[in-house]
């Protein structure tokens, strides 16, 4: 079918090419500035000279078009999807794109199946990129494995969460993990000048001045966060009207009032929940009070169960501290029922008095060991019988069964003491409890010690 446009005759597939590429410039002008500045190459890339510096194992995997299986694991960003790009832009392969949030297992098996007539018609592979692959389920993620197996597509997957807890184990043995940093202060900032430099895709046809103020305040927001970057430097420039000599000046209040604030970064499934987790019980441990506060005002910030907090710190109290200072478990406990006492945001009180009591406690994990090394015995070797002094008296028969026979009553003794045997014969020589001298610890050390003095 013919279409008159302008005078110019042309056909209707080539009006719904024009009509799309038209459409395609048009989102592109008034696409945010992140999108806009997007690299191409690996050479207008910045930042992942881990991955990406000449030499490095992605750099040559790109320049050679000898593209594997990969799942690329970072915070957002710092270049997941424009890495993809490149590789599109630079492979001699098909390429395709996915979403893990609008696609669904029929959206998969189309894409199989021109994977594979291409590879039959022209003997070319196609490598799929799919954009948080975290998001999809089970039976999406089984989907791919075939074709990932038998080479048909070449699999690029981008992530904010840990693949090792979101990915199919089979899914990643057959794929590398790149792991891709947070961008450094001096890649935000060749960022910042690149964009106010450009004419073309950036801000360079605007006259901006940003003072060094700004500019550092920006950089730490930010937050290692390329894209956050950008579009908080569009929001200032297009927000701010020049001043009487035509120049956009961009002080520390107007990128303030520009900035998108991030919400610190944490998912409560996620690994940001566990390694944060982790940082607030090891500095516990650790005996860094201001540490422990840290992480546990970024759990409160990001709404993190304030009774699940408490349990870590009377976990902590038990494992860490113990008996070197018994009143530590107490604190704690207290902490946790003051949470059900008064809630959200008060809790936040007895929660930082019992974590800065537990990290100011003298340590001992000697409890600890000590359960842990009779559970191995109890599970590892023959357990054995309760001494007959030991066993209960307290029902009819027991007499003439000899339950309790030979026992000894430690009140009847001076100081309260009497050597008997308490645990079974074959392991009547094991230690499982053995203090430190830390604390209440090495009061209970030194009296244990006398009563073994004692026997002598």
């Amino acid at each position: 079918m013919k279409i008159c446009y302008n005078s110019i005759i042309i056909y209707e597939g080539d009006y719904m090419d024009l009509f799309s590429m038209s459409m395609e410039q048009k989102l592109k002008r008034n696409a945010p500035l992140a999108d806009r500045m997007r690299p191409r190459t690996i050479e207008e890339f910045v930042g992942q000279q881990h991955l990406l510096g000449e030499g490095k194992f992605l750099y040559r995997s790109i320049k050679a078009d000898r593209i594997t299986s990969m799942i690329l694991y970072g915070p957002p960003g710092v270049g997941k999807t424009t890495l993809a790009m490149i590789v599109a832009n630079t492979t001699n392969m098909r390429f395709e794109k996915l979403s893990a949030v609008t696609s669904g297992v029929k959206d998969i098996r189309e894409v199989m199946e021109r994977a594979e007539e291409n590879l039959k018609l022209y003997n070319k592979r196609t490598i799929l990129f799919i954009d948080e692959i975290h998001r999809f389920n089970k039976s999406q993620q089984d989907a791919l494995l075939p074709f990932v197996e038998r080479g048909i597509i070449i699999l690029i997957g981008a992530t904010t969460e840990n693949p090792y807890f979101e990915v199919n184990k089979a899914l990643l043995s057959r794929s590398m993990v790149l792991v891709l940093e947070s961008l450094s202060k001096e890649d935000l900032r060749k960022l910042v000048f690149r964009a106010l430099s450009d004419s073309e895709q950036g801000l360079g046809k605007y006259n901006v001045k940003l003072t060094e103020e700004a500019l550092d305040y920006l950089l730490t927001v930010s937050e290692g966060d390329g894209r956050v970057l950008l579009n908080s430097l569009e929001i200032g420039v297009l927000s701010t009207p020049p001043n009487e000599k035509g120049i956009i000046v961009l002080d520390l209040d107007k990128i303030k009032e520009s900035i998108q604030i991030k919400s610190a970064r944490y998912d409560k499934g996620g690994d940001e929940h566990y390694d944060t987790i982790s940082a607030f019980i090891k500095s516990m441990r650790g005996s860094d009070p201001d540490a422990t506060i840290y992480w546990l005002a970024k759990m409160i910030n990001a709404g993190e169960d304030p009774k699940f907090i408490a349990r870590r710190i009377i976990i902590a109290a038990s494992e860490d501290v113990g008996n070197a200072d018994p009143n530590a478990l107490q604190v704690a406990v207290a902490a946790f029922n003051a949470i059900n006492a008064i809630g959200m945001p008060e809790g936040r009180i007895p929660l930082a008095q019992a974590a800065i009591y537990v990290a100011t406690a003298p340590k001992s994990n000697k409890s600890y060991v000590a359960i842990n090394k009779a559970l191995d015995d109890i599970r590892n070797k023959q357990i054995g019988k309760v001494p007959t002094h030991l066993k209960a008296t307290g029902y009819i028969g027991a007499e003439k069964l000899g339950s309790g026979k030979g026992y000894k009553y430690p009140h009847d003794y001076k100081g309260n003491y009497v050597k008997q045997d308490y645990l079974p014969k074959e392991f009547i020589e094991v230690k499982y409890y053995e203090p430190s001298d830390n604390g209440y610890e090495k009061v209970i050390k030194e009296r244990l010690s006398n009563l073994i003095d004692k026997e002598r």
